[in-house]
């Protein structure tokens, strides 16, 4: 199960992508309100899979 580690970072990645998406479209005044949408997601995605995956090695090293 140690791809759950990177897994989280595989969200981090897309929010950071999407947040640089997000940039370039304000500067060249396009719509970006989906791309918001997803780095938001993105980072949401990150911290909760950081918190079960937490959870998860916290409840299998308990006897």
């Amino acid at each position: 199960m140690k791809y759950l580690r990177f897994t989280q970072y595989a969200y981090l990645l897309a929010a950071l992508l999407f947040a640089f998406d997000v940039y370039s479209k304000y500067e060249s005044k396009e719509n970006y309100t989906i791309s918001i949408l997803f780095s938001a997601i993105g980072v949401f995605m990150f911290f909760f899979r950081r918190n079960f995956g937490n959870k998860f090695q916290e409840r299998n090293k308990k006897p």
